[in-house]
C-alpha cells in the first residue's frame, strides 16, 4: 500500500468526520479530534523504529542493492515509514517461497 492510498483514504475519512460533526452539531469537537487524530498518525510515522528492527536491517542489508540504497538514505535513525519502504523492497526482491 502507498503513501498515497493511505493519504487519499485519511482525507476521505476526515471530511466524512467533518460533515457528520455538521449534521450532529459538533463541528469544533470534530475538527479537534480530527487535528488529534492526524498528529498522532504523523508521530507515530515518523518516530523511530525498535531495536528489534534495527536487527531485521541488518540481516536483509546487503542482499540486494536498491534495498541496500534505501536502508543509506534512512540513514542511523530510521522511521517506522522508511523501515516499511525497506521492507516492501525486500519482500518484492525476495524469491517467493
Amino acid at each position: 500500500m502507498s503513501l498515497t492510498i493511505v493519504l487519499v483514504a485519511a482525507v476521505l475519512l476526515s471530511v466524512a468526520f467533518h460533515f457528520l460533526g455538521v449534521y450532529a452539531g459538533a463541528k469544533k469537537t470534530v475538527w479537534l479530534m480530527l487535528i488529534l487524530m492526524w498528529a498522532a498518525g504523523i508521530n507515530i510515522a515518523m518516530s523511530e523504529i525498535k531495536p528489534s528492527g534495527y536487527k531485521k536491517i541488518k540481516e536483509i542489508q546487503g542482499k540486494f542493492a536498491n534495498t541496500d540504497a534505501l536502508i543509506k538514505d534512512a540513514g542511523s535513525e530510521i522511521s517506522v515509514y522508511e523501515m516499511l519502504g525497506i521492507m516492501q523492497s525486500y519482500q518484492i526482491n525476495s524469491p517467493k517461497k
